[in-house]
């Protein structure tokens, strides 16, 4: 249905003005720095591990329960960095001063914010990291069920004013998606976080 980016938001006394810079930072600095993210095995948890892997930081990470507390902890300067999924409240923290977004973790810069530059762009290949949010069924649902919550789904996401609504919430709608594409990009995401999973060794409880 849609997919979600993720930013990499400093506290505005941090002194980076880049993504680069605070790479820079972190490095002279190191063991110094802490992120926060939503929870140990998040994505966004996976998202700051990649940053710290691409970018050869020790970074301390620094688990909370949920973004919105570690987002608040990044205002207040309890820690330098998070990396929540881009929202709406996210972009209006950054407009007005509260939060700096350094870059987001999409292929491409953001609809709603296309000022902001995607991490790739701000020189760290490879940092790329999104959230889909899809429709499951049971293994065994008839192809013609599927179908036709396929159809029905797609009917919503082409409206105008509901693509308005995601784009101003964060969201980018995904209207080319098809159950097929679904399930490729699922192994994708498999196969992009397996590695990152492994190094920093997690494990289902």
């Amino acid at each position: 249905m849609v997919v979600s980016a993720f930013a990499l938001a400093i506290n505005p006394a941090v002194p980076a003005r880049t993504l680069r810079e605070f790479i820079d930072y972190a490095k002279a600095n190191p063991g110094k720095l802490s992120y926060g993210h939503a929870g140990v095995g998040s994505l966004n948890h996976l998202t700051g591990e990649l940053l710290r892997s691409l970018a050869g930081t020790d970074i301390v990470h620094v688990p909370y329960r949920g973004s919105g507390p570690a987002t608040a902890d990044t205002i207040s300067g309890q820690v330098a960095m998070v990396t929540p999924a881009v929202t709406g409240p996210l972009l209006e923290f950054n407009r007005t001063g509260k939060l700096r977004i350094l870059a987001v973790t999409s292929p491409a810069r953001l609809i709603a914010a296309p000022d902001i530059p995607t991490a790739v762009e701000a020189g760290l290949p490879g940092m790329i990291s999104q959230q889909s949010i899809g429709l499951f069924a049971p293994s065994g649902t008839p192809k013609a069920i599927i179908e036709q919550i396929w159809q029905a789904t797609r009917t919503v996401i082409v409206e105008p004013a509901y693509q308005q609504m995601l784009i101003e919430s964060g969201f980018e709608p995904d209207v080319d998606s098809t159950p097929e594409k679904f399930r490729r990009l699922i192994e994708e995401d498999i196969a992009r976080w397996s590695p990152v999973v492994k190094a920093i060794g997690l494990k289902l409880d």
